[in-house]
């Protein structure tokens, strides 16, 4: 078999040589050039909430193909953008009007970042610290990085990261450190405090690390009390994952400015939007055009991904997506004392449609050695799970069978069993 030229994200290719080709896909499944079928368990990467080629996604795609493929977005819009505006818009109280878009969540959150900074110089008051909470991820472009936590994803880029005040994780009984930590800061430097950037209520990349909705409210009532800007990174927790369309609904409050991407399409197209409050869309608004917010790609706006997500937005109105989810998140939490009474599981949590669990007794952070075992094993068995380090975590589609949830625990189970018994270790 000829070497791929393909450089593949995530992949250490010396140890993981060849990837596996995907044909085809529906639902929650996936099939490989072989037809062998795999449960996608993590949604492709958190992505697909609404099941995998869905049929009026696919022929939204379809319909625009055949119209408008792509225009350059400055100066010139269409109609798939200005519906998928007005749709997000719809979404939010009234403090959000205006609508970025751009092609991932990590462009998202640059573009937050951008904004808030040019907030703060075009009022003639330019500030220079960012706050985020430790262990965060926002994504792998600089400033992204920057506001993530220092790990091995960026350790190579350090030197070049600008600096970021991260505050304690809030973790369970110790929030007190979060807030007063927060608290400290602003009292001290608030003058200067440019924004405070959080993935509300689950921190992803981090290992699925969950808080309250009451400590995210804590944390925005204090950027209001003190005039700083809370950007919320809904890339992965947004569209339902949490239980709720976003998870800042559930401490009922509404950001400053918002990021959203992955479920925003389905999946099916690369597609980001950074939502914003009328107060910092007129801080660029001027006949000085200088002022101008200086942002874009090649495929800004594109159409096709654009009338995706108004597909997208279609299924929340016409289907049962909240009741889909309430089922998946009853389903999940069904699985949560079979799985507690293990000796080698502890800290099984969960947060809507995320079902999170740590391996005991097995090394910590994202090199930890069982995870490629645990991944091998579990794609044996036809379960794409990815764990993150020693945490093992489900983050379906929706339309997930409560019997597929089961083939899920299953084989987490036997892969537990297998590293417990050794037999990881003789395979690997």
């Amino acid at each position: 078999m000829t070497e791929s030229p393909l450089w593949h994200p995530f992949t250490q290719h010396a140890l993981q040589p060849e990837s596996i080709h995907i044909s085809h896909a529906q639902g929650s499944y996936l099939y490989d050039k072989d037809g062998r079928q795999i449960i996608d368990a993590i949604s492709s990467w958190w992505v697909n909430i609404h099941g995998h080629n869905h049929p009026k996604i696919t022929a939204a795609i379809q319909a625009q193909a055949e119209k408008l493929d792509q225009v350059i977005f400055a100066g010139f819009t269409h109609a798939p953008a200005e519906q998928l505006a007005e749709k997000l818009i719809a979404l939010t109280p009234n403090h959000l009007t205006r609508v970025f878009l751009s092609d991932s969540g990590s462009t998202a959150v640059e573009v937050a970042l951008k904004m808030a900074l040019g907030y703060w110089a075009h009022k003639n008051q330019p500030r220079t610290i960012i706050v985020a909470l430790e262990n965060a991820y926002h994504g792998d472009t600089f400033g992204a990085m920057s506001v993530g936590g220092r790990s091995v994803f960026n350790a190579p880029y350090e030197p070049f990261l600008f600096n970021v005040h991260h505050l304690p994780f809030p973790a369970k009984n110790h929030e007190h450190r979060t807030i007063e930590n927060f608290e400290k800061l602003l009292r001290e430097q608030g003058d200067n405090i440019v924004a405070l950037i959080v993935e509300p209520l689950v921190l992803g990349a981090a290992g699925m690390l969950m808080y309250t909705p009451q400590l995210l409210a804590q944390l925005h009532a204090l950027c209001q009390k003190y005039g700083v800007i809370f950007i919320a990174d809904e890339v992965m927790t947004g569209w339902g994952r949490t239980g709720t369309r976003f998870a800042c609904d559930q401490a009922q409050i509404t950001p400053d400015i918002l990021c959203t991407s992955k479920g925003l399409t389905s999946g099916s197209l690369p597609l980001a939007a950074t939502l914003a409050s009328e107060e910092i869309y007129q801080a660029f608004f001027s006949t000085d055009r200088a002022k101008t917010f200086f942002h874009s790609s090649s495929y800004t706006g594109n159409p096709l991904a654009c009338a995706a997500a108004c597909a997208a937005f279609d299924i929340w109105d016409t289907e049962p997506v909240t009741q889909r989810i309430k089922t998946l998140s009853d389903n999940l939490a069904a699985q949560i004392p079979r799985l507690s009474s293990r000796p080698d599981i502890e800290n099984v949590r969960q947060t809507g449609c995320i079902l999170a669990m740590d391996v005991r007794n097995a090394h910590h952070g994202y090199l930890s050695d069982i995870a490629p075992k645990l991944y091998r094993f579990f794609l044996s068995q036809g379960v794409l799970l990815r764990p993150l380090g020693n945490t093992i975590y489900i983050l379906p589609p929706y339309c997930t069978t409560n019997e597929d949830i089961h083939v899920i625990i299953n084989t987490i189970i036997g892969g537990c069993d297998a590293l417990g018994n050794g037999a990881l270790e003789r395979a690997a």
